[in-house]
C-alpha cells in the first residue's frame, strides 16, 4: 500500500460522522500514518490530536455543523458539478458504473459521490482514483477552501486529501473555479482492472466505509 492510499484511506474515515469506532481505532490510524508521507500525514495526526480530546458528542455536533450545503461545505463530489439538477442523477450513475469496472459493486444507502467512498475507491487503484479526483478537483479544492475558512480542524483532513493529487492547491476560489474551466487531465476513467487483495502486513481496519458499500462484483 502506498503512503497516499494510506492518507487517502484514514482521510476517508475521519470525513465520516464520528462514532464509537472512529474513537476505539485512533491507535491504529495514527500507527499507520507513521509510514505516510510526512505532509500529509502531520495534517491527519493535528486531526487525530483533537479528536482525542473532544468529546463523541462535541465532535459528531462539529461535524454536522462544518459539513453542509448551506454553506457550501458538501462532502458529495457531484453537488460541486452539477448541484441539484437532473444531470447530477446521470453523473452519480457514471460513478457507479467506474466502480463496477473496477469489480466494486456500490452496495449502499450513502451515495456514491460521498468523499470517503471516492478516497476508499482512490486507495484501491490509485491511477483511476486519482484521476475521479482530478475530475472533481476544483469541488474538492473548493470544499478545502470553505472549511479552512469556517477555521475547523476538518480543514487539516481536507489538505491532507488535496496533498494526495498531482501539483499544487490553488489559493483562492477562482483559482479553485479556474480548474473546472480547463477540465480534467484525463478524459475519463473506468478500464477493466479487478480487484486485488491488500496483502500481508495490513492491520488497518479496513474498508472505511462500511463492508457492504464496495462489495466485490461476482465473476
Amino acid at each position: 500500500m502506498t503512503p497516499d492510499a494510506v492518507v487517502r484511506l484514514v482521510a476517508g474515515r475521519l470525513l465520516q460522522y464520528p462514532d464509537e469506532r472512529l474513537y476505539a481505532e485512533l491507535p491504529r490510524y495514527e500507527a499507520a500514518l507513521a509510514g505516510a508521507a510526512p505532509e500529509p500525514a502531520g495534517l491527519l495526526t493535528e486531526f487525530l490530536a483533537y479528536a482525542r480530546t473532544t468529546s463523541g458528542l462535541d465532535l459528531a455536533a462539529h461535524y454536522t455543523d462544518t459539513f453542509d450545503t448551506r454553506n457550501r461545505r458538501c462532502l458529495y463530489l457531484t453537488w460541486w458539478t452539477d448541484g441539484d439538477t437532473r444531470n447530477r442523477g446521470l453523473s452519480l450513475v457514471r460513478m457507479k458504473r467506474i466502480y463496477r469496472d473496477f469489480g466494486l459493486e456500490f452496495a449502499s444507502d450513502e451515495l456514491p459521490d460521498f468523499l470517503p467512498v471516492a478516497l476508499e475507491f482512490a486507495a484501491l487503484h490509485p491511477e483511476a482514483g486519482t484521476q475521479l479526483l482530478e475530475e472533481h478537483r476544483a469541488g474538492l479544492e473548493l470544499l478545502r477552501l470553505a472549511v479552512t475558512a469556517a477555521n475547523t480542524p476538518y480543514a487539516r483532513v481536507l489538505e491532507a486529501v488535496c496533498a494526495t493529487l498531482p501539483g499544487p492547491s490553488p489559493e483562492t476560489k477562482a483559482e479553485a473555479k479556474a480548474l473546472a474551466k480547463r477540465g480534467p487531465a484525463h478524459e475519463s476513467v473506468g478500464l477493466s482492472d479487478p480487484l486485488e487483495p491488500f496483502g500481508p502486513g495490513v492491520e488497518l481496519p479496513w474498508p472505511a466505509m462500511p463492508p457492504e458499500t464496495l462489495e466485490r462484483t461476482p465473476a
